[in-house]
């Protein structure tokens, strides 16, 4: 059962495209995958920068979760 408040979004606008990839933590690996494959697909104009943006949004979300659990002296 999916909790539906832990779910994470990466979003890219782009030109008329709208890309939005909702995932839950853990998943990461599986967003990446995503990417590559929507870059290796030529019938989206979805590139290698693209991709290179929604992974920058992937890693803030990992670093917001992961400073969680930091003590609060180390955040």
């Amino acid at each position: 059962m999916t909790d539906h408040d832990s779910m994470k979004t990466l979003s890219l606008v782009k030109g008329q495209h709208q890309y939005c990839f909702r995932y839950e933590p853990g998943q990461e690996s599986k967003v990446l995958d995503a990417l590559v494959e929507l870059v290796n697909q030529r019938e989206h104009s979805f590139d290698w920068f693209d991709a290179a943006v929604l992974s920058h949004q992937l890693g803030q979300h990992l670093a917001k979760e992961l400073k969680a659990y930091l003590p609060k002296k180390a955040a």
